[in-house]
Parts: C-alpha cells; structure tokens; sequence
C-alpha cells in the first residue's frame, strides 16, 4: 500500500510496467521511466510498489472563475464563465513560463484535498457554465480532471483544459472518454527551434488536436510567439502548414504576443511579427485567425469568412456583440448563412 503520508487515493490509470523496479508514465509522451519511490519529471506521479500513483490528487493551488475567453476560447460556450482549478508542476518547463509561481513547484507532500465532487458543487454554487483546467499543465493531475469532468457532466456543466497538448494517445483517449470537449493547445514551437524545448515533438500537439476533432470535440490552436525563440519565418509557416495538414481551416488560430517572464528576457513581440503571421495564416486558407495579448478588440472579433460581416465583437475578454442566428442546432451568418463553427451555446 502508499505510504500513509501520501494524499494518494487510487492507482493513475495510465501506466505500464517496465521491470527491473520501474514503472513507464503513460500520461504524456515524455513516457517517464520511473524507479521505485521516485516521482517522474513533472513531479505528480510516483511509483510505489511497481503501480504509479497521482501523489497530489486534489490538492489544488487555485480555484476561480474566469471567463472562457481568456482561455483563448472563441467557438465555444461563447461568453460562459468556467470555475478554473490548477494543481502543481508541469511536464514542459518552458522558460518563459507565465505562471512559473504554479508550474515550477512542486506539489505539496500533505495537503487538503478538494473531491472532484465539492469542486463540482463549488462550480453550480457560483452559477458558473463549466470546468477549465487550467494555470498549470492539466496532465499534471489528469486523473482528477477526469473524474471532475465526470461530475460536471453528471450536472449539466462542460468541462476545457488549457493545455500543451503532450498527452499520449492513450491518455488523450482517457479525457475524451470522460467528457472533456474543449482544449486550447498551445503550440510551443517548431523542429527547428534550438534555443528551448529541442527534445520536445511538436507534432504531437497537432496529432491529438486532430484527434480530439475526430472524436467530435472542440479546438482552437494557440501560438504564442516568442521573440528571437519561435517567431522565425521557417518556423512559423511549419506550425501554420501542420495546422491545415492536420486540423483544416475551420480550427481557429490564436498568434499571441508574448511578455518576458520567469527566465525570458527577449523583448515582446512586435505587433509587426504578429501581423506578418496572421497575414501569412489567412492567405493559407485559415479562415478564423486572432491576435492576442494586444488590447485589441478589432484583432479579436470574427467576422464571417464568406461575406465579412461582423459577427462576435469581443473586449476585454467579454462578448460585447454577438450576432448570429440559430437554426437546427448550428450558428449562421445572418447575411450570406454560412455555418460558423462554434461549440455549445451563447451565454448572453
């Protein structure tokens, strides 16, 4: 049995034995080789006796409502409010990290552990729409975004994840089973990215879109652009090459400006750099294409991709103007009656 002083509370669901007193994480695609009692590189599952345990499970680092935009969501459950939870660590590390204070810590060793259930109770006490796992890396605690999706679906509430997106098939496979319906990823780069995150495949953050769209869930792409890192034209034309290849145009692409943060001193991006991508996105058939981190609203509202009219104005993270109409389960254009691709409901 775990340790006592562990809050674990049943074996992950993603592992495979190896051997020789090591146990292979099957959450993500770093495939971490663990030995016994030692915890893998995100640091949230051990091995204890040959079984993988999640050793956080529950323990929560922040819980709040948000609004699905910030997520970037804009197709989905338009103008909702999700309770957002995070746990500890992350599986990536990227220097530049926006919440290093989460994603560069360690879960803690004891703790109060919130029940899928009360977060779910938590979610319908404060009128929120849906779940979003969010802050840090969702796979970190895969297992409890599972069973808190489980609980939200039993109460009418959907369930996001804002994630990297390095799930293993199998592990992916696990979430869509559970109900999770709702994934901004986040595209970290390219191959031929050398300064951060060299030994990362970042075609498996497209792979899994591509799978959670053939299983009927919902997509949007981000891109956050990081100056002198990932913003080179060789770069940025794989990532949108790879988005077509593998998602199509209806997908919608987020190219957001990037801060210096935790160990990243390279200026912002330009606005210049961004708009030279999203000019490059749309000329390649991308037809739902955002800039974010700007302050713009003009950069952030859709418009129709046959007639241009405008149709969601955004500000501030709020749908301010929403002007589509429904018909037989789907969002048109009031102008021409092109169907625009959104998931779920408008929340006025």
């Amino acid at each position: 049995m775990p340790p006592a002083t562990l809050p674990l509370v049943k074996a992950s669901g993603f592992q495979a034995g190896t051997g020789e007193g090591h146990a292979t994480c099957l959450v993500c695609e770093r495939r971490c080789r663990i030995p016994e009692g030692r915890v893998g590189a995100c640091w949230n599952f051990k091995n204890v006796n040959g079984t993988i345990y999640p050793v956080a499970y529950g323990l929560l680092s922040a819980v709040e409502l948000r609004p699905i935009e910030i997520k970037p969501l804009f197709h989905y459950w338009p103008n909702s409010i999700a309770l957002t939870y995070s746990g500890y660590g992350c599986n990536f590390y990227c220097p530049w990290c926006q919440n290093d204070h989460l994603s560069f810590s360690k879960p803690p060793v004891k703790g109060e552990s919130v029940p899928p259930e009360r977060l779910v109770e938590l979610a319908i006490l404060h009128s929120a729409d849906g779940l979003s796992a969010s802050f840090n890396e969702p796979a970190t605690i895969i297992d409890y975004v599972i069973d808190a999706t489980i609980e939200a679906r039993k109460r009418g509430l959907y369930s996001m994840v804002v994630t990297n997106m390095y799930y293993t098939t199998i592990s992916l496979k696990g979430l869509i089973k559970a109900g999770v319906d709702g994934f901004s990823a986040d595209i970290k780069g390219c191959p031929m990215m050398k300064r951060a995150l060299s030994g990362v495949n970042h075609e498996v953050v497209f792979r899994n879109a591509k799978m959670v769209l053939d299983a009927g869930g919902h997509v949007e792409m981000v891109y956050l652009v990081v100056t002198n890192t990932n913003d080179s034209e060789e770069c940025y034309k794989w990532i949108i090459d790879r988005h077509l290849d593998y998602l199509g145009e209806d997908v919608p692409l987020h190219v957001n400006r990037y801060y210096p943060a935790h160990r990243w001193v390279e200026p912002p991006t330009p606005l210049e750099k961004l708009m030279e991508i999203k000019k490059y996105a749309e000329s390649s058939g991308l037809r739902y294409v955002y800039v974010g981190n700007v302050g713009s609203s003009e950069l952030e509202t859709t418009r129709c991709p046959r007639c241009g009219k405008t149709l969601v104005v955004r500000r501030n993270y709020r749908v301010v103007s929403f002007n589509m109409v429904y018909e037989e389960g789907k969002y048109k254009c009031p102008r021409c009656g092109m169907t625009i691709t959104i998931k779920g409901r408008y929340i006025p």
